[in-house]
């Protein structure tokens, strides 16, 4: 669902929030588009799958519009959802192991934690789109290779750009313990990408075929021209 354009007007929070407990839909739409990114990306650091991730927050949402009612508004709308976002995908991971017959894994937030990282253009360019595609790939799975505890605050920090105090406040975190997994986590994936991407190096700046051609061309006409 796309977003909401930066220049349009929006109703205030209460407005939206009481317009919504009573069913109505632009206001739902609304505080859809307001929240859907964040709420997809945490979901995604959690459960490491998008249609998954597509399922909790579509969960999620049903749910906090059917327990409106229940928003007292002790913390922003934003961090009241991000909550059910991140007890519904530990529940299904816990469901899901548990089924399995695994070993239980850590499903408390206090132990949690596509990205994306497009390279803009002005213009079109056909292969650098298809660079950053890969850039992209290569940067989401060397995400999803973080422990969770790590994840989770990675993408809540860097991807997400949240405060330290509001990713604790989130996650039942010290903020001293978002500092540690967050550095944790960036020496983690730095070197994740360097055995990744470190054999490709030697292919970076390619200086040969009709460039290598062009500037010797280039040098030999203006020797000539001395």
């Amino acid at each position: 669902m796309p977003t909401l354009p930066s220049t349009m007007s929006l109703p205030a929070e209460d407005d939206l929030i009481t317009r919504a407990r009573h069913k109505d839909e632009a206001a739902i739409q609304i505080i859809i588009r307001q929240n859907n990114r964040r709420l997809f990306r945490l979901a995604r650091s959690i459960m490491r799958d998008d249609s998954e991730a597509e399922d909790v927050i579509q969960e999620s949402y049903v749910r906090a519009f059917t327990r409106l009612a229940e928003f007292r508004g002790e913390s922003s709308l934003n961090t009241w959802l991000t909550r059910i976002v991140i007890n519904e995908a530990y529940g299904r991971l816990r469901r899901r192991r548990t089924s399995a017959g695994w070993e239980s894994i850590e499903t408390s937030a206090a132990d949690a934690q596509i990205i994306a990282f497009p390279l803009w253009s002005s213009q079109p360019d056909p292969e650098r789109t298809v660079a950053q595609h890969e850039i992209n790939r290569i940067l989401e799975r060397a995400i999803d290779a973080l422990p969770t505890p790590f994840r989770v605050v990675l993408v809540a920090r860097l991807v997400e750009e949240m405060s330290v105090a509001e990713t604790a406040d989130l996650l039942g975190l010290r903020p001293e313990t978002v500092k540690t997994r967050l550095h944790r986590a960036r020496h983690l994936l730095r070197d994740h990408l360097e055995r990744e991407v470190g054999p490709m190096l030697s292919e970076v700046f390619p200086f040969a075929g009709t460039r290598c051609q062009r500037i010797a061309d280039a040098v030999i006409a203006r020797l000539h021209a001395a």
